[in-house]
């Protein structure tokens, strides 16, 4: 009977999430628009700029675009999870959560229940944007669709649970996007998303050291490997380490006797 309360109450976190999503079609439209403007247009500007299939043939002069749209999956990923950390700082004011907060069932299982939604809905949105890049002739292999699966699966989670410890030490809805702005600009501008870390190296090694420590960087390197049908190894443990140390802190603030709520007078 127990485990079928938590069945229900995760069901039911995970469903809200994508009616909310599927109702919200500025929302869906927004989340592809981004990494399609970068895929389009920016990576013309760039590719120039590195130095990067200038000149025919055809399979060079999409190098580019080809290197970059794991950048734009990891992108997807990390808005998506400050999107729905700031709905989480919506929900817990005056929103579901409010309510969710102090049922019986442990607070920490809310907040994995409210990941897992988060997650689910930055798949749907990845593959979405996978499907349009196809016709761009941006074709991975077709296994590679397959290995991606699980590796979006903890990019999100890790993701997700940045924002969510983020959402932890905000107690207002106006101050989230000055927070996020701090938070995903660096990261995602900081990383291999765009640009290899062999050119970073280059041109600054700092900028290289802060792109090789930086988690969305690994993120980011687990897509890519995986979209092509590999493993990396080193990607994986980084990611599942930042993963649970963002998920144990964001717990611990949720923790209304311990963590930032008790400091803020939340609830």
């Amino acid at each position: 009977m127990i485990i079928l309360h938590f069945w229900r109450v995760m069901w039911g976190i995970i469903n809200r999430e994508l009616l909310r999503f599927l109702n919200q079609k500025e929302r869906f439209i927004s989340a592809l628009v981004r990494p399609l403007i970068w895929l389009f247009v920016f990576a013309a500007g760039f590719r120039a700029a590195l130095g990067l299939a200038i000149t025919p043939p055809y399979e060079t002069y999409i190098l580019y675009e080809v290197y970059i749209t794991p950048g734009l999956v990891g992108m997807i990923q990390l808005f998506n999870g400050m999107q729905s950390s700031l709905s989480m700082v919506y929900d817990r004011e005056m929103g579901s959560m409010r309510i969710l907060m102090v049922c019986p069932l442990p607070r920490w299982f809310l907040l994995i229940c409210k990941l897992i939604a988060g997650t689910v809905v930055s798949i749907l949105q990845v593959y979405v944007f996978l499907a349009i890049a196809w016709f761009y002739e941006i074709q991975p292999p077709e296994i590679g669709y397959v290995y991606l699966f699980p590796a979006l699966i903890l990019s999100g989670l890790m993701l997700g649970a940045l924002g969510l410890l983020l959402s932890s030490f905000i107690k207002q809805l106006e101050n989230f996007a000055g927070v996020m702005n701090f938070v995903i600009f660096p990261m995602f501008f900081m990383s291999s998303a765009l640009y290899p870390l062999w050119k970073m190296k280059e041109s600054s090694l700092l900028l290289y050291n802060l792109a090789l420590y930086n988690p969305f960087s690994q993120a980011v390197e687990l897509i890519r490997f995986a979209l092509y049908g590999q493993f990396n190894q080193y990607a994986f443990l980084v990611t599942l380490g930042a993963f649970i140390v963002f998920m144990l802190v964001a717990i611990w603030g949720y923790n209304p006797s311990k963590g930032m709520m008790v400091k803020k007078g939340g609830k």
